[in-house]
């Protein structure tokens, strides 16, 4: 892989896009051109980039339905591949750009979102705690415990979040709910270890 499309890739994805768009677009990146016009609040360029590889390209597909989305004015459906792969990763991006109302936007469908993939709540709340937004990833996370409850994976955010706030008796009961879903799930065994270390 061209070293030029690393480095800028990676500046990109670091919030540094000075420079990025025009390396892109002039050595026909268009799926990367258009995440720089997305985070330049330039949604028509990046509409018109996304569809020159929406053919071909799952990633294409899905950002020309989230340039919808972060505008408020969804007419498609995403797929729930599209939301696993996808989502998670877009509203990290947004998040970095200071794109707070393409993020709201995108919040008010949640509901309708879930209908299509019953996992999107955690999504959101796993972004939102990792970037520390913790009482709307919080408020997220306890949405999806709602009707997701034999999820290993959302008690083990839980699990870690009261973790890291040293709150041992909320994170011991979140562990213990996580391995008894699922005794083997190797996160939550670890996250088990280092507890009992903790309180020797």
């Amino acid at each position: 892989m061209d070293l030029n499309y690393k480095l800028a890739k990676n500046k990109l994805l670091a919030s540094d896009i000075d420079g990025c768009r025009q390396f892109f677009e002039d050595n026909g990146y268009n799926l990367e051109a258009a995440y720089c016009c997305l985070m330049e609040d330039d949604l028509k360029n990046a509409k018109e980039l996304f569809a020159r590889s929406a053919e071909k390209d799952v990633r294409a597909q899905w950002g020309l339905f989230l340039c919808d989305l972060a505008a408020g004015k969804v007419n498609t459906y995403p797929t729930y591949l599209q939301l696993r792969n996808f989502l998670e990763i877009d509203l990290n991006l947004l998040l970095k750009y200071y794109k707070g109302d393409y993020f709201e936007n995108i919040i008010r469908y949640v509901d309708w979102l879930c209908t299509i993939n019953p996992e999107v709540h955690k999504y959101i709340g796993r972004v939102l705690l990792k970037s520390g937004y913790e009482k709307e990833g919080l408020y997220f996370l306890q949405q999806a415990e709602n009707y997701f409850y034999n999820d290993p994976e959302l008690h083990y955010l839980f699990a870690e979040y009261y973790f890291n706030k040293n709150d041992i008796k909320n994170a011991g009961t979140y562990i213990n709910k996580c391995l008894g879903v699922l005794p083997e799930y190797f996160p939550a065994i670890n996250l088990q270890r280092k507890l009992k270390l903790n309180c020797q």
